[in-house]
């Protein structure tokens, strides 16, 4: 039988591997001549490798590490042109994203003009787009909506957005409205986009700023911080107007929720850090109605608490409807307003998950022929799939292939489809649709987005040339390598460093997040017990021993509804797993959370 087409063999491939990650001996050995233990050494080796700056800034996160947002290119311009219009009194449109990170943007935007710098609500336009009848960035309904506002804003602020949007912003500026552009994603290869007054970005060729991989909301942050010391400058505020570090919480938020970069990023490491501080005070209804919804022993809140529960039910609004209810679930004053909001948000969140699985089913069966044929990308159209939730399908494939994913679904324009992809280590997304365009242009006229994620534009009758192309540009960058679902650990841990002092002497390397992904350890456990738990079986607690100690597990999403455990009691399982804390009725103990198991 062919290979190719034997589905066992197939099976095989597709079996995940638990693997340690390959190691940096030399900053491994550095790390631990700086004071790090052994165990916080093979942490940063293994997410670090060739990395020479200094390991303070990453290890001990601080604000001093921020550059200062003068060395943003235009950022100057950008403040000044915000500045002249507080002083002038002009109406202002605040443009953003409708994903977390373009949320929080606009929450910082919006608190800044008003709170800190005195304009008033009534002068402040709130423009976010809807992801599946507006779609992303300056879309054209957008600059109707702009228009068509009395009185009319004269200054239009963007933020997470902008930088592709060249036509949009030249009719805005025709119609007498000046753009502010504040970006951070890659910008199109003819340059920032002529029309705009400032464009902000930080993956400018010619921008100063030492960071490029932070996210929009912290790009914003800085533009309006720098935009309070010019007022200052020019006499208009006082000297003691506060700073604006408080906004930092929702920073922190969209930072973590936009999934850039927490590896070798000192200025996303210390506005995660700061952020989270300053959201476990729980001085915003926001975060005290969500720390209720989650329960008293969710706090204090974690990155992943922000990646993992805020950040999907914020985008969720997005995914499925209006996303202005998480603007104002993110702005609210009082609790009980909060509360209301976050009840929207929490019945879309699970509206999604109930289209998110149907949806990924049906993308498995399609991607089944590119597997077969062992093609180095995942390319599925699903013809009735939703658009909001592309991106949560694609990441599916992505874990459970080993391998990039696109997934399409139609676009409200006819003829049109609208995609998003998430990618693997060493292959850079957009830069892939980049080479894709020159490929075969009329088959991508938009896209956008970074290296780990990415949307598109496809016309339905081209999808077979962009298809191909997309999977050349694929093939050229990752050069033949073995592409088979990996889950990558941090090796073993002995008996007596299965505790809670290991875990705490783990999390002072946090946060934890992309590129800097929570310390994941294997090894060899017997099974003592074993029973499916959740609404619908589908989740695993477990009983394991290794020597004489007996240790607690869970196992989120190990069955399918129906299946029955491939194990039992007094198997032998390879196991992934994390270290976790259990909190129950004040009592905390260790919990280890498996990722991955597999009989011995």
């Amino acid at each position: 039988m062919n290979a190719v087409s034997d589905p066992i063999d197939l099976s095989e491939r597709l079996k995940p591997r638990i693997l340690p990650r390959p190691r940096d001996a030399a900053l491994y050995a550095r790390a631990q001549r700086e004071g790090l233990s052994e165990l916080q050494a093979r942490v940063l080796a293994g997410r670090l490798a060739g990395y020479k700056g200094e390991l303070a800034p990453l290890v001990t996160p601080s604000l001093r590490h921020l550059a200062h947002p003068e060395r943003l290119a235009d950022g100057r311009r950008a403040a000044e042109r915000i500045a002249q219009a507080v002083i002038d009194g002009e109406h202002v449109g605040i443009l953003t994203d409708y994903d977390v990170d373009g949320i929080t943007s606009h929450v910082v935007i919006r608190r800044t003009l008003h709170e800190l710098f005195g304009v008033p609500e009534s002068k402040l336009h709130s423009l976010i787009g809807h992801r599946i009848h507006d779609g992303y960035g300056i879309s054209l309904p957008l600059v109707e909506r702009a228009l068509a506002l009395s009185p009319r804003p004269s200054l239009v602020i963007t933020a997470d957005c902008g930088s592709s949007d060249e036509p949009r912003i030249a009719r805005l500026v025709a119609e007498g409205i000046d753009v502010v552009v504040s970006d951070h994603h890659a910008l199109p290869v003819e340059g920032p986009p002529p029309s705009a007054h400032a464009v902000v970005n930080p993956t400018r060729g010619d921008c100063d700023y030492p960071d490029p991989t932070i996210a929009g909301c912290m790009v914003a942050w800085l533009v309006m911080s720098l935009a309070r010391s010019v007022l200052i400058e020019w006499g208009v505020l006082p000297q003691a107007t506060p700073k604006l570090s408080p906004w930092l919480s929702y920073v922190a938020l969209g930072t973590v929720a936009d999934c850039v970069s927490l590896g070798r990023s000192p200025a996303n490491r210390a506005v995660v850090t700061h952020g989270l501080a300053l959201i476990n005070r729980m001085e915003a209804a926001c975060w005290r109605a969500m720390a209720e919804r989650l329960g008293a022993d969710s706090v204090p809140f974690d990155a992943e608490t922000l990646g993992f529960q805020m950040g999907p039910r914020i985008n969720a609004r997005s995914r499925l409807d209006d996303p202005y209810a998480a603007l104002h679930f993110m702005l609210a004053e009082q609790d009980h307003v909060a509360k209301r909001y976050l009840d929207v948000l929490d019945q879309d969140n699970q509206s999604r998950k109930a289209i998110e699985a149907d949806m990924a089913q049906e993308a498995r069966a399609l991607a089944l022929p590119a597997l077969s044929a062992d093609e180095p990308a995942v390319v599925v159209f699903l013809e009735s799939g939703h658009p909001g939730v592309q991106g949560i399908v694609a990441s599916r494939l992505v874990q459970a292939y080993g391998r990039p994913a696109l997934v399409l679904t139609p676009a409200a324009a006819p003829g049109m489809l609208t995609g998003s992809g998430r990618s693997i280590e060493g292959l850079h997304l957009r830069d892939a649709l980049q080479r894709t365009f020159e490929l075969a242009p009329e088959s991508l006229p938009r896209f956008g987005g970074h290296s780990g994620a990415a949307g598109v534009g496809v016309p339905a009758e081209r999808l077979g040339a962009f298809k191909a192309a997309f999977l050349q540009a694929v093939g050229e960058q990752l050069g033949g390598a073995e592409l088979y679902p990996k889950i990558l650990t941090d090796g073993d841990l002995d008996e007596h460093q299965l505790s809670l002092e290991t875990l705490a002497e783990l999390q002072t390397l946090g946060p934890y997040g992309r590129e800097f992904e929570a310390p994941l350890f294997q090894g060899d456990f017997l099974v003592e017990a074993l029973r499916p738990v959740g609404a619908d079986g589908t989740h695993l607690m477990l009983e394991l021993s290794r020597g004489a100690t007996s240790h607690r597990a869970i196992w989120f999403r190990a069955l399918t509804p129906g299946e029955v455990p491939a194990f039992g009691v007094g198997d032998q399982l390879r196991c992934a797993f994390k270290l976790n804390c259990n909190r129950w009725r004040g009592r905390e103990s260790l919990q280890l959370m498996v990722e991955h198991a597999h009989p011995r």
